[in-house]
């Protein structure tokens, strides 16, 4: 059936007035994906040109967000690291998020002593220790570079979406519908891709949403402590760390890094509530969607 686009616009008000954070979500998200997509040319300054005549410069006509220690130009360098952090955060959770679909896929579906040893062995012992100094240790010992700090952070949280998709699985894969396809002669790739990932992909979607943030903050913060992508690569991370020396004489230089991170985090948590409640029935009726 297709609506009129009269009737596409009133749901689509109606949803806005009832979830107002799942709109200023996506406007953020909108706004940090517009910014990394397009920045080449959203600035006509090169994010690592010196410029030492200019430098600890506060906002201004010319430089909209002021310049740093070295003169460089802190909105394209904002531009840039909201490029960089949009293709680790992308990266990470991909990566992340196919290791878990793999091994708690693996443990829910087999069950057994196979389940046994991924879950003691492998989930738990990566949820021993909190991610972060995971990440912070797997990136001191692999060194700085795009890959290494994708594998650093996609090692320090695999294993959320492991145990989430095990649960899962668990819970699905004695349904009539599988006992159905199994009775049918279908074989075990076939009922998990077929009848089980169909059934568990909500919950894995709003975790990948909510994981995107917590990405940005893990990245920031290696990147911070100098274990991200080496310099001149714009960082928001890096370019904290740089601030923090004039916090007092340019705070700017502070704010607006500061200001991208938590807009970046609160998008992607507010893209997660709003898939949350769209993609639970419960919460659809309580909310009356």
């Amino acid at each position: 059936m297709i609506f009129p686009p009269s009737q596409i616009l009133r749901l689509a008000g109606r949803r806005a007035r009832r979830q107002p954070l799942a709109v200023t979500g996506l406007m953020l998200l909108a706004a940090f994906v517009i910014c990394g997509m397009a920045a080449p040319w959203l600035s006509h300054y090169n994010p690592s040109a010196i410029d030492l005549v200019h430098r600890l410069e506060g906002p201004s006509a010319a430089h909209w967000a002021g310049t740093d220690e070295l003169g460089r130009d802190t909105l394209a360098r904002l531009l840039w690291g909201a490029r960089l952090s949009l293709a680790i955060s992308v990266s990470v959770v991909v990566v992340s998020l196919a290791l878990g679909l793999v091994i708690g896929g693996l443990a829910g579906y087999m069950g057994g002593w196979v389940d046994t040893a991924l879950t003691t062995f492998a989930m738990n012992t990566f949820q021993a220790l909190p991610g972060i100094l995971l990440a912070i240790a797997f990136a001191a010992f692999l060194g700085p570079g795009f890959v290494n700090l994708v594998l650093a952070l996609a090692i320090g949280g695999w294993a959320g979406y492991a145990r989430l998709v095990r649960a899962q699985v668990m819970a699905v894969r004695e349904r009539e519908y599988v006992d159905a396809a199994r009775a049918l002669g279908a074989g075990g790739l076939r009922i998990f891709f077929r009848h089980i990932l169909s059934n568990i992909i909500q919950p894995v979607l709003v975790q990948a949403a909510i994981g995107m943030a917590g990405v940005i903050l893990a990245e920031a913060t290696l990147s911070f402590l100098g274990l991200g992508i080496p310099a001149p690569t714009p960082s928001w991370g890096a370019m904290l760390n740089d601030a923090r020396l004039h916090l007092f004489d340019s705070p700017h230089l502070v704010l607006f890094p500061a200001a991208a991170i938590a807009g970046a985090v609160l998008g992607f948590n507010f893209l997660g509530d709003a898939l949350r409640d769209e993609l639970d029935p419960r919460t659809r009726l309580e909310l009356g969607l």
